[in-house]
């Protein structure tokens, strides 16, 4: 199913750019088919995640892949773009800038507590209307979570060449696929040594280092659901376990085997 560029907001466009009104809002919608939302920006902060999938997200300056089990918080006022690879099943929480101002002032991903596991669900099912006592208490909650965070090293810069970007979002559905850089280059119409100087100067990395970086992200959700870490490695296209864990390692400071374990 094609995605959908202009679909109907999580949220009340004059809700969600409101400078006053109730200190949270939630809101979850599922979809069949994928999901983007063109660049905007909007009065309150809004913290966001997936139940299932990946979200491709970009912030400013900052480009990030957000899987299923983290979270994403953006500032109030940060123009944001929003685009889900495969079926969209997701949720926000939208904080008044009131409630902002003890928030983190720049953009991050992070794997949230397990407190805030617990907080989250309960708070979309609130309606909009003013918070009870007991509603706000732990919206505060939410609030301190998101302060209290570790940001991860998710981020993955997107290249601008519409050849290059065909390739990376193949990539991101079959990260499996081990094409060398030549034939990517042969696919494109394109020399290797040109693909390689362009996703470089795109992206700040090397094709390998972007390749890298993609399969431990893709990795993450799978992880977290309990797969092992040998089906994991081998279904983001690596022959071996090992290679597999000394690439996670180095990206994310732990091992696979670690990830989550709090």
């Amino acid at each position: 199913m094609a995605d959908q560029p202009n679909p109907t907001p999580l949220i009340e466009p004059a809700l969600a750019d409101a400078g006053t009104g109730q200190w949270l809002l939630g809101a979850q919608l599922a979809m069949t088919g994928p999901r983007r939302t063109a660049r905007h920006r909007h009065a309150r902060g809004q913290l966001l995640g997936a139940h299932h999938g990946l979200l491709r997200i970009e912030v400013g300056s900052h480009h990030w892949l957000l899987p299923a089990g983290h979270v994403a918080w953006v500032p109030p006022d940060l123009p944001h773009a929003l685009a889900s690879i495969g079926v969209f099943d997701g949720w926000s929480l939208y904080f008044s800038p009131a409630a902002c101002i003890a928030l983190p002032t720049a953009p991050r991903v992070f794997q949230p507590s397990v407190l805030l596991q617990a907080a989250v669900p309960r708070a979309l099912q609130w309606p909009h209307g003013a918070l009870e006592d007991a509603q706000l208490r732990l919206a505060g909650v939410i609030g301190d979570e998101i302060g209290s965070s570790t940001p991860l090293p998710l981020a993955l810069p997107q290249p601008l060449d519409r050849r290059l970007r065909r390739i990376a979002a193949t990539l991101a559905r079959a990260p499996h696929d081990n094409r060398s850089v030549e034939d990517w280059a042969l696919a494109s119409a394109l020399s290797g040594r040109t693909l390689a100087r362009h996703w470089l100067a795109e992206t700040g990395m090397t094709f390998s280092q972007w390749r890298q970086r993609l399969r431990v992200l893709l990795a993450l959700p799978r992880l977290l659901a309990g797969e092992t870490v040998i089906e994991v490695a081998l279904s983001v296209g690596y022959e071996t376990p090992s290679a597999f864990i000394a690439v996670f390692k180095r990206e994310m400071g732990v091992t696979p085997a670690r990830y989550g374990v709090e």
